[in-house]
């Protein structure tokens, strides 16, 4: 594996090199959960990313493979300039700055989420995913159990008795079964204000989308609109979520059998699984990688979880739980040894 300071110097000379300016500087673009990483540069009056994937850790043709999916699409992705796979460098469409979570706000939010949710209409209605990895059983339950152990065992201290055990695997169950009993379709997987740009053309500028797989309808819709950095009131949202329930119905994505209460349903219990997982990765990124970034968005992921448990008799052993041992506790204050 390279050095920080040798893939710098690769970085720099592929860069200098794929647009023939051997003074160019590149400055840091964005950085994400992962290897991956972004930098800005300029050259002949306009701006140009730079996407460093380590093709060891973030091998970038799944990426670009999808990238070209979406775009045939018509949704806007990043255009691709040149690549060199070997390396894992690309260079890319500069997409801007204008992240819908510095955007949004009470007045803006029904224009940009609507264009999010075009966009994702597009994506169920018109996006081929019979040949993607499937959202399975394992998928979904690797994703439940990363919370026990980085939150419940490495931040909170505490190993589930038996009994305790019993109420997570039960609460699992539900939250697998409500997964498993939805409509398939194509399932970007972090559809969210990080990875949602305002553009000019064709908004919204979709990115991140390397981890696409075949799951269910309102994953998406659930990453949107309970994004784990932005909430907004839920009659609000419950307002959002069954206009896109009528939508999908007019596109005869869904049958006239799923009415607002089972889809509501759906996208409550979709969200609260993607809840549960990063209330785990959060505090994982911190404890195993380093990144502390994420640990002030953890009261409100937090949040998430415990009032939509409460709305479902079936999930109040859960919250009871997680009650129990994170009361009082100071979720944005890292344990020590």
């Amino acid at each position: 594996m390279q050095s920080t300071h040798d893939r710098a110097t690769a970085r720099l000379t592929w860069t200098r090199t794929a647009l023939g300016d051997p003074a160019l500087t590149l400055a840091p673009a964005s950085a994400d959960a992962s290897f991956r990483s972004y930098w800005r540069t300029y050259h002949e009056g306009r701006s140009w990313i730079v996407m460093d994937s380590p093709p060891t850790q973030e091998d970038p043709r799944p990426w670009l493979a999808i990238g070209e999916r979406l775009r045939a699409a018509g949704l806007h992705v990043p255009a691709v300039y040149k690549t060199d796979l070997e390396q894992g460098f690309l260079l890319i469409e500069d997409l801007g700055s204008r992240l819908y979570l510095s955007s949004l706000n009470d007045t803006n939010a029904d224009a940009l989420y609507g264009d999010a949710m075009n966009a994702l209409l597009r994506i169920q209605s018109r996006m081929d995913y019979a040949d993607l990895p499937p959202f399975d059983q394992g998928v979904v339950m690797r994703g439940l159990e990363v919370m026990p152990e980085w939150f419940l065992g490495r931040h909170l201290k505490h190993t589930p008795d038996h009994a305790e055990q019993q109420i997570l695997d039960a609460a699992f169950e539900v939250l697998l079964a409500n997964m498993l009993e939805q409509p398939r379709c194509f399932v970007h997987r972090d559809f969210h204000s990080r990875n949602l740009l305002i553009v000019e053309d064709n908004n919204p500028g979709i990115i991140d989308f390397q981890g696409a797989l075949a799951g269910p309808i309102t994953y998406d819709l659930a990453s949107l609109l309970r994004d784990a950095y932005v909430a907004w009131p839920r009659d609000r949202v419950h307002a959002w979520v069954e206009s896109y329930r009528l939508r999908l119905r007019e596109a005869r994505i869904l049958g006239d059998n799923v009415g607002p209460q089972r889809f509501l349903r759906w996208f409550d219990l979709t969200g609260m699984h993607r809840h549960i997982r990063v209330l785990g990765q959060f505090y994982r990124l911190w404890y195993r990688d380093g990144k502390s970034g994420y640990l002030a968005d953890v009261p409100r992921v937090y949040h998430y979880v415990a009032s939509v448990a409460r709305s479902y008799p079936e999930l109040h052993g859960l919250v009871a739980l997680l009650e129990r041992h994170a009361q009082d506790r100071d979720l944005t204050q890292v344990a020590t040894a």
